[in-house]
């Protein structure tokens, strides 16, 4: 996390170093002023663009009853595009511009969702949204299939391995006999 945030504090410091060193000294003061600021609008311009369509989209799949996460990616997304065309600077404007533009937003968004939106789902839920959960019984049990005890062919626990306190018997899948239910109709 600290490293995003020097990064982040980075690129207005390069911004500056950009605008001294390059941009005035070949187009004159004037001039780079001018474009910072007419940058600057235009990209606030894209974006209030696509944040419209992308509300629209929001919209239309919460209609259909389907979750918008795609959209809501695009949204942050655009809302950090507006941090930089805000901040003034030619870099700025151009890392703006990238996150602004669909087509160049697409592999962001991508890369945003693998890399910092599944880990945090992750690591709030277990991993139960993204289906990476333990299902093999309790992790360092020794009575379960993780925990040491006789094996079977496969590899995995014996049938009837397992052991429970005071009963001295294991259920034996292969012995089980079906069991008939009576029809209940009285309403």
């Amino acid at each position: 996390m600290l490293r995003v945030i020097g990064l982040l504090l980075l690129i207005p410091l390069f911004d500056i170093v950009l605008l001294v060193t390059v941009a005035i000294p070949f187009l004159g003061s004037l001039v780079t002023v001018a474009l910072v600021v007419l940058t600057a609008l235009v990209g606030m311009l894209l974006v209030r663009a696509e944040g419209r369509a992308t509300l629209r989209k929001i919209q239309q799949r919460l209609a259909v009853g389907e979750l918008p996460t795609d959209e809501l990616i695009d949204g942050g997304l655009l809302i950090a595009a507006g941090a930089f065309f805000l901040t003034p600077g030619l870099v700025t404007d151009f890392v703006g511009l990238l996150l602004a533009v669909p087509f160049t937003r697409y592999p962001v968004r991508a890369a945003t969702r693998r890399w910092v939106v599944q880990p945090y789902v992750d690591a709030k839920t277990g991993g139960f949204a993204s289906g990476q959960v333990y299902v093999g019984g309790f992790p360092n049990d020794e009575n379960g299939p993780a925990g040491p005890g006789p094996t079977g062919p496969d590899g995995g626990p014996s049938p009837g391995s397992g052991s429970r306190s005071g009963s001295g018997t294991s259920f034996d899948p292969n012995e089980a006999t079906d069991v008939d239910f009576e029809d209940n109709d009285e309403n």
